[in-house]
């Protein structure tokens, strides 16, 4: 449940990813869709990275309606932070316990607007584009948000002096159909 929920948060970037009229369907492209995040490691210490390596779904976005959905999974047994012994932990039970949760899914049909973009993250980027390689139309973003690990139920390491706060940055393109 908590990493559905942590997961929920991470996958609502995908939302801030369109600006067309009418209801337009992207499907999101695994090869250049990286959701990533950055944590804090003994109160300061350092600042630990990581992303999942894998990621699909698709999302809908209608800017004229001021509406959209958003359906992705994320494979959560290809969480990295490029450290064999923590990778091993940041999927262990104290954390996003993958071998029971072995993919997080968001399906979310509540899209919020501040004028063309969907209010959910920091969009630091945007663009769409007609990919002269793939001749369709993709667009892309890179996002940020930070929120509290603990408001999702993973609070392991605060007893220890670990900042709870996670920063996300989201890479995502996705390619409308």
């Amino acid at each position: 449940m908590k990493t559905k929920l942590l997961i929920a948060a991470l996958l609502t970037a995908t939302a801030s990813m369109a600006t067309q009229a009418a209801e337009v369907t992207y499907q999101l492209d695994p090869s250049h869709t990286y959701p990533s995040f950055e944590t804090d490691h003994f109160g300061g210490v350092s600042v630990w990275r990581g992303k999942f390596n894998k990621s699909s779904g698709s999302f809908t976005i209608d800017t004229a309606a001021k509406k959209g959905s958003v359906n992705v999974t994320i494979d959560m047994t290809s969480a990295a932070i490029g450290n064999d012994a923590l990778d091993a932990e940041l999927k262990g039970d104290k954390f996003f316990d993958a071998a029971k949760f072995p993919t997080a899914t968001y399906k979310g049909t509540s899209v919020k607007f501040d004028g063309a973009k969907p209010v959910t993250l920091k969009i630091l980027s945007w663009k769409c584009f007609t990919n002269p390689m793939m001749k369709k139309e993709v667009c892309g973003s890179d996002s940020t948000a930070t929120f509290n690990r603990a408001d999702f139920g993973i609070d392991y390491g605060k007893a220890y002096g670990f900042n709870m706060p996670i920063t996300l940055r989201i890479q995502a393109e996705g390619v409308k159909q």
